[in-house]
């Protein structure tokens, strides 16, 4: 009898969903399929694309919302209008030839847009910005509460890019954000990646502000700065439901002790409390049960990259992590 890829428990051979850990038997397959579909589908070949579309369906349950969610794209990109070979040299084709990048530039708009104004992101997102107006001030509350998209949107593009579903981000006033997405059969370093690629997005956020507050000597920038990398470095703590919990999950006993070393040698030169906490969360992760069945090497070097690539944007920043009002 075949085994189950992550894992290794017996399955019969049409066994789509794993009984024992609920993975997709075909997770690999099916994540270079949606791919390879999203693919074609940026390159305008929706016909080529619903073809990938529909070999990836079929190795997902009928029944799951993941299912569900590609015949609706599927529905969709069947009902885009083809181009007829036959008109293609007519004399108003021609002529209208050169207004062809405007009119699909126009279209990506569109579709951008269509994505962005979605009520509950607009709501979200306005009540988020009144908080941290209220809280710090104009200023820096609007940038803060930027920093917090920017870091949500990493995750959102990281998703988007890999050919899966993915809601624009929510948005809890006090507690922080998140992006729903559709993770059936994604494999644990697929979810990793996803995972750091918000404390990613919020580095580049931070170094940009880091590079204002150079530019124009605005301590603004510098509070800015500060406070995105000390909101990434506290979201890559590796517990509970938080990024670094999450990327973890990719990490074997000795990469953990890894990174556990990396975040006291942090906190022993940068003095920042936030690491020995990362340190702390690594350490209870060494003895925890949720070992991968095959650990990630380049997860782990992505992982400590990124902590201290935010520990440099706060040791280039003095001051405290939040402005105090």
């Amino acid at each position: 009898m075949p085994l189950c890829p992550k894992c290794a428990q017996q399955i019969s051979a049409d066994t789509l969903v794993c009984p024992a850990c609920h993975a997709l038997v075909q997770g690999a397959r099916f994540e270079q399929l949606s791919a390879e579909a999203d693919r074609l589908e940026r390159k305008r070949r929706p016909q080529q694309s619903l073809a990938m579309w529909n070999q990836a369906l079929a190795l997902v349950p009928s029944d799951s919302e993941h299912a569900e969610w590609i015949r609706q794209h599927m529905a969709e990109l069947a009902s885009q209008p083809q181009p007829d070979p036959s008109n293609s040299k007519s004399k108003w084709a021609r002529r209208l030839a050169p207004l062809a990048p405007f009119a699909a530039a126009a279209a990506k708009a569109k579709t951008f847009l269509f994505a962005v104004l979605k009520l509950k992101f607009l709501l979200s997102l306005a009540a988020f910005i009144a908080l941290y107006w209220a809280i710090w001030g104009p200023k820096f509350g609007i940038g803060f509460a930027v920093l917090i998209l920017v870091h949500e949107m990493g995750h959102f593009i990281d998703v988007k890019r890999r050919g899966l579903p993915a809601e624009m981000p929510v948005f809890l006033p006090g507690l922080g954000a998140y992006v729903k997405w559709q993770a059936l059969g994604v494999s644990t370093e697929t979810r990793s990646a996803v995972a750091l690629a918000g404390p990613l997005a919020g580095w580049i956020a931070s170094m940009v502000c880091l590079a204002l507050w150079w530019k124009t000597g605005d301590s603004l920038w510098a509070a800015l700065a500060r406070a995105g990398a000390w909101l990434n470095v506290l979201n890559l703590i590796p517990v509970w439901i938080l990024d670094g919990g999450s990327a973890a999950n990719a990490l074997d006993r000795t990469q953990r002790v890894l990174l556990m070393s990396v975040g006291v040698a942090l906190w022993v030169a940068l003095g920042q409390l936030m690491f020995l906490l990362v340190a702390a969360g690594a350490a209870f992760r060494i003895f925890t049960k949720d070992l991968p069945q095959k650990p990630s090497y380049p997860i782990a070097a992505y992982y400590m990259a990124v902590l201290v690539c935010l520990g440099l944007v706060l040791h280039a920043v003095p001051g405290s992590a939040l402005p105090v009002r």
